[in-house]
């Protein structure tokens, strides 16, 4: 959904990992073979790179189009439902955590299928994976609005979670393979640009739409809106020039991804996606409800319009990259912590200013800390630095789904002290995660080691 920046390219979308390097953990997943931007797979001399896709060229901009096409198709439908939680909770008569797995449940079929549709990727090829992922997710999108009951529709979505999860896992591969790596980052930053505007979208569309006609109708409308995106990439993506089968290596991949899993530093920069993700994920499932009840009790059709906020990400994503500059990782890290939480707390007065203005900093303070976090995938994995960005994603994603399940229940419980309950609760660990790296950094200047990078 998912697609950070903390260069010249920004990710808009918490939906949205991925940029060339330094943002190297957006790197597609693929077998036990990592894709760098300036060394596609199979391509390796200076006449192959010659022969990539460049600005000016027709099929460059047809590309970037099919990508950015692809990126809207893939977030609207990932979070379609979120932008009409309370119509749900009243129309089935469910309570916020009931309905919210709606949500969760296809962010965390996505989470699960990451890898193995990478590996599909690398056996059949970028476009024949990104096609057929988005049409499967779109045709169970069409089943949606049909769905009679919460146990069927939450099944639709975990299955449609895990049919999305071909794009993500595929495209900044198929961008790293055909781009000329000078075009790279406009490439990659078009098609995030489609995630977060996908994003988005998928929330306001729904949202708009269901408080006309109720929430099968703006189901139906986000389906039709994927279908147009998806039916544009497929006329519009060039075909693969420099894609190379691979053979799916299962016993290296295990290797590859143990090895990741046995690496302290990269285990806090997964720790540090999964809690910020939490926060954004019990906050955007939650809002909806605490806006159309009192004492703000706003139209659901202006309730939906606050998701116009995630626009945010976009001007916090690029500036991490240069608070990164001057006060380090770790002390970007500090800062993103600070105003999530300052947001969070902002957020419990009565004051519909005051609420809007915490979701503002929370929205800021999240896309900084995981843009800081990716970034980092990418610098601390010297090996399978597509494993290790696959692994971010998959702890990325399990966040909103733990996160938007968790404090849907605590705002059922005790309204959205609950659910900001949760967000401080998760802060609180990222700042404990953050100050042991920086132990263990001026513990290692004093001993003359090499301090680790968060």
């Amino acid at each position: 959904m998912q697609p950070s920046s903390t260069g010249a390219s920004a990710v808009n979308s918490p939906d949205a990992l991925a940029q060339p390097s330094p943002d190297a953990p957006t790197s597609p997943v693929g077998s036990s073979a990592s894709i760098s931007a300036g060394s596609p797979a199979g391509e390796t001399t200076g006449e192959s790179a010659d022969r990539r896709l460049r600005p000016g060229d027709r099929a460059f901009r047809r590309a970037n189009l099919a990508l950015f096409a692809a990126g809207v198709a893939t977030f609207v439908l990932l979070y379609s439902t979120q932008g009409l939680l309370p119509i749900l909770s009243a129309d089935l008569d469910l309570t916020p955590g009931q309905a919210s797995w709606t949500a969760s449940a296809a962010t965390l079929g996505l989470a699960l299928a990451l890898l193995p549709a990478s590996a599909l990727s690398d056996r059949y090829g970028r476009t024949t994976v990104m096609t057929a992922s988005m049409v499967a997710a779109s045709v169970l999108a069409l089943a949606l609005p049909l769905a009679p009951d919460l146990p069927t529709l939450v099944t639709l979505r975990v299955v449609q979670g895990a049919a999305l999860a071909g794009l993500p896992a595929t495209a900044m591969a198929y961008l790293a393979e055909e781009v000329h790596p000078r075009a790279l980052a406009s490439a990659m930053g078009l098609y995030v640009a489609g995630n977060s505007i996908g994003g988005m979208s998928g929330r306001l569309v729904s949202g708009w739409a269901a408080a006309v006609w109720g929430w099968r109708w703006g189901l139906a409308v986000s389906a039709g809106l994927a279908l147009l995106a998806a039916l544009a990439f497929r006329l519009l993506v060039p075909a693969a020039r420099h894609f190379r089968p691979a053979p799916v290596d299962a016993r290296a991949l295990a290797r590859t991804v143990s090895g990741h899993l046995r690496n302290p530093l990269l285990l806090r920069l997964y720790a540090l996606g999964l809690l910020f993700m939490a926060v954004f994920g019990a906050v955007y499932t939650t809002v909806g409800y605490r806006l159309t009840a009192a004492p703000f009790g706003l139209p659901q059709s202006v309730a939906a319009s606050i998701f116009v906020v995630y626009l945010v990400g976009t001007v916090s994503s690029a500036s991490a990259g240069r608070l990164t500059g001057r006060l380090g990782r770790r002390g970007t890290l500090y800062v993103a912590i600070g105003v999530t939480t300052l947001g969070l707390l902002l957020s419990l007065g009565d004051s519909l200013v005051t609420a809007l203005l915490g979701l503002v900093l929370i929205t800021a303070g999240f896309f900084a800390g995981h843009a800081t976090a990716s970034s980092a995938v990418g610098r601390t994995a010297t090996e399978g630095r597509a494993q290790a960005s696959a692994l971010y994603l998959i702890a990325y994603y399990l966040g909103n789904s733990l996160g938007g399940t968790i404090g849907a229940d605590a705002y059922h419980s005790t309204g959205w002290e609950g659910a900001a309950a949760v967000g401080l609760g998760a802060m609180t660990l990222a700042a404990g995660v953050t100050l042991y790296a920086t132990r263990r950094a001026v513990v290692a200047r004093r001993t003359g080691l090499a301090a680790p990078a968060a």
